[in-house]
């Protein structure tokens, strides 16, 4: 990292003020995986540590089929609760795919489930509403994709800003672009944004979908700081051996956290750090208070 670069960054050394959590590190996002702590559980966890907020998942707030208007009733529960603590509700994860073999079908029905979830993170108080856009449609190829993407996305993004919610777009590392995510690149995602041209719509930056990139630091510098909607935390393992569900926790991998961050806060980014990790194997299975615990050192020492 350049000295230039190390100017640019905030001192995390201090505490955990500028660290969030995203409940997914914990394993709750998936069956079968984490202690299954309750949202309060977490809540307290992170406010004894001193972490300045948390992103939650749709099926933690409630489970999954539970009519909307309980699932805002309990999310502003949630809500009021992380703020009571001091703490922000820095996100919301997901919307539904908006394209792909997984697309909610009829498409009338993708749309009913996105708007749904700009309601959920509206009641919940999230900052951001993160966009996995899905993979690539059947019968299109990459480029058509794409444009399907930015104009569904587009059709939600008065609605979002009408509830005051922000949609973060998260390109995927490109291993999961036939599947997950046929936005691969920061290029792309902020190719979709400049179209788009709405203040609702910015970017989610994560370390592990962007590490590899070279080109990062100069394609931040294309928007504004409002634009960049979150900065995720995890690591790249040498010998990854899961693309989805194995992610290193900070310092295990082969990621320049530092320089990474310099591109991000040298777009003009102050926000929290959040961070992510799916780890069946290694993180999952430990006692959530010594993930927190590693989480907050690793903050302070190596992001």
């Amino acid at each position: 990292m350049s000295a230039a670069e190390a100017q640019t960054l905030r001192d995390f050394s201090q505490d955990a003020s500028l660290l969030a959590l995203n409940t997914a590190t914990l394993g709750h996002n998936l069956d079968g995986f984490g202690a299954g702590w309750s949202c309060e559980r977490v809540i307290d966890a992170c406010a004894e540590r001193g972490l300045g907020g948390i992103t939650f998942w749709r099926r933690e707030i409630a489970p999954i089929g539970t009519p909307l208007a309980a699932f805002e009733a309990r999310a502003t529960e949630v809500g009021k609760r992380v703020r009571a603590f001091g703490m922000q509700v820095a996100g919301l994860c997901r919307t539904p795919f908006v394209v792909g073999r997984t697309t909610p079908q009829p498409l009338s029905a993708m749309f009913d489930d996105f708007k749904a979830s700009i309601d959920m993170a509206a009641a919940l108080g999230a900052a951001t509403l993160t966009i996995v856009v899905g993979g690539v449609e059947p019968g299109h190829n990459l480029r058509q994709s794409l444009a399907m993407v930015q104009d569904r996305v587009g059709q939600m993004a008065d609605y979002a800003a009408a509830r005051g919610v922000g949609l973060g777009l998260e390109p995927l590392n490109p291993v999961y672009g036939g599947n997950r995510s046929c936005l691969t690149t920061v290029r792309d995602a902020v190719n979709m944004i400049d179209a788009l041209s709405h203040p609702a719509i910015g970017l989610a930056v994560d370390v592990y979908h962007v590490w590899w990139d070279l080109s990062l630091a100069e394609q931040l510098q294309r928007l504004k700081p409002e634009q960049i909607h979150g900065f995720h935390l995890c690591d790249w393992l040498e010998d990854t051996e899961d693309f989805l569900l194995d992610r290193g926790m900070m310092g295990d991998g082969v990621a320049d956290l530092k320089h990474l961050r310099a591109a991000v806060e040298g777009a003009g980014y102050r926000g929290l750090c959040e961070v992510e990790i799916f780890s069946k194997r290694s993180w999952w299975t430990k006692a959530p208070e010594e993930v927190l615990d590693t989480c907050v050192a690793r903050f302070k020492e190596v992001c």
